[in-house]
């Protein structure tokens, strides 16, 4: 059994679902310990369960100390399965981070494989189901696996009741990928929404962002506004927010996003998730900081060299590089420091996911 220290990096939940998930990929148990050990309430909370539990369920796993307070699970997998999968993670707790667990292993499926999640869309800490499927989808598919992502009504907090459906088509193996300079590029353009609001909010938001981006010769095209009348709005609860992506002309995407909350005015969350998406821009490399550690997992399995140019190096992308390290023995080198932009090099295992 894999043995990984929790409290590694950052000591997060981002070690746990990646762990998780490459114990179910390569069917390897794993025991975590240390589970978020120096966070002011230590241990799992029930947002952390949910991303497990549809992984043990994908892989008919067994587990032990799978509740909530605890500081130590084990997790065995055993079968890979196909076919449907439903899950409701209550509340708005993050269909994203669900997701980033689950997608990795469902590759390896000898059919498709199908998510339907219920949760949040749109909440704190987490990527909006928006970015997935403008961003992640189409940068994952340069490397093989084809996902499809199609996000049913959203999910603000702290309601929830947001609905994805996922469709994953496995393939037999994982393409490298040399991805440093985002190179020239050939648009900018995003996704404005409000649900349970006056649709001025989403106008407001897409308005500022393009004020923000037009004058930069980055050839914008209109952002895309989604409302519904609040007469005929089946959300559960108020919420608003923006994603928007730069796409160069050989089709890398690098994303920003920003979330309306109670008390921010809508032209600030564009403008600031228009000045994230610039400094993105400006660092001229390929990868953005949410993307980076997601690739990760994909680029430890692939057969060869990868190497990638980050916007930026985070605690996220150092954790899931350990952990990569660590379950797949792949080998792994970052050039740069913490906070600023960098380079990281992967040799992946070469592992075959059809076999």
């Amino acid at each position: 059994m894999i043995e990984i220290d929790g409290s590694y990096g950052e000591g997060g939940g981002q070690i746990l679902r990646t762990s998780v998930s490459l114990s179910a990929l390569t069917l390897k148990p794993v025991r975590i310990t240390k589970i978020r050990a120096g966070r002011p309430q230590p241990g799992l909370k029930r947002q952390h369960l949910a991303g497990i539990e549809l992984v043990a369920q994908l892989v008919n796993a067994e587990t032990k100390g799978l509740e909530v307070g605890s500081t130590q699970i084990e997790f065995i997998p055993t079968d890979l399965q196909s076919g449907d999968f439903e899950y409701d993670i209550g509340t708005a707790g993050a269909i994203s981070l669900v997701l980033q667990a689950v997608l990795p292993p469902a590759i390896l499926s000898q059919e498709p494989v199908r998510f339907r999640i219920k949760g949040g869309t749109d909440v704190s800490w987490s990527p909006p189901v928006d970015y997935l499927s403008e961003v992640f989808v189409p940068m994952i598919a340069q490397m093989g696996p084809k996902i499809e992502i199609h996000q049913n009504k959203r999910g603000h907090y702290p309601r929830g009741g947001g609905s994805v459906s996922v469709e994953v088509h496995p393939t037999s193996e994982i393409s490298t990928i040399t991805l440093v300079d985002f190179g020239e590029i050939a648009s900018v353009t995003g996704v404005s929404h409000c649900v349970r609001l006056p649709d001025h909010v989403a106008d407001r938001q897409a308005s500022a962002a393009e004020y923000e981006i037009e004058n930069k010769e980055l050839n914008l095209e209109p952002i895309r506004r989604e409302w519904y009348p609040k007469s005929n709005d089946p959300h559960l609860g108020a919420g608003s927010g923006i994603v928007l992506w730069a796409e160069s002309k050989s089709g890398i995407r690098i994303g920003a996003t920003g979330l309306g909350e109670r008390g921010k005015r809508a032209e600030q969350v564009g403008k600031e998730a228009a000045q994230y998406l610039l400094q993105e821009l400006a660092t001229k490399r390929a990868v953005d900081k949410h993307l980076s550690d997601m690739l990760i997992p994909y680029l430890a399995l692939a057969n060869g060299e990868s190497k990638i140019g980050v916007t930026e190096i985070t605690s996220h992308l150092v954790t899931n590089i350990w952990v990569a390290k660590k379950v797949l023995g792949a080998e792994i080198e970052v050039q740069g420091n913490i906070g600023e932009p960098g380079i990281a090099s992967v040799r992946g295992i070469g592992f075959s996911l059809l076999e």
